[in-house]
């Protein structure tokens, strides 16, 4: 079902803005390592490739989820859950990986923290403006 958020709009487009500038850059750099041969693969190191697959995938349900939060569709707010969900798990995976004394680039923590963080901020934040304009405000 798709619905309008009835909300602060500003929020929902700094949030789409964030959401689509970092699904373009995380399509284009995975995508990038992923698919060529040259400077950017060999820079990559020992990347993990289930976490690359898995941010370049997810760069798609970025750019998706980051156009539901211009247009302000509830659906959007599910979808960040689901991202944010996601990539938790691949993230605990990674640790996992790491605790198995695989292969891996420590930046690749960074950037799954970040990842995480901005997509349990965004999945928190629709969550809780949809509480407070569909009256069930705590």
């Amino acid at each position: 079902m798709s619905y309008k958020i009835n909300a602060y709009p500003v929020a929902f487009k700094v949030m789409a803005v964030v959401a689509i500038v970092f699904g373009l850059l995380t399509v284009k750099s995975g995508g990038t390592v992923l698919f060529t041969q040259g400077e950017a693969h060999q820079a990559a190191g020992n990347y993990v490739p289930f976490v690359l697959w898995f941010n370049f995938m997810a760069g798609f349900a970025y750019l998706v989820g980051g156009i539901g939060l211009w247009l302000q569709r509830g659906w959007a707010g599910q979808l960040a859950k689901i991202i944010a969900l996601l990539t938790v798990l691949v993230f605990i995976a990674f640790g996992v990986h790491i605790i198995m004394d695989g292969a891996y680039e420590a930046r690749t923590i960074g950037a799954m923290s970040l990842r995480s963080t901005v997509w349990i901020v965004i999945a928190v934040v629709t969550y809780r403006i949809g509480q407070y304009y569909h009256g069930q405000k705590d």
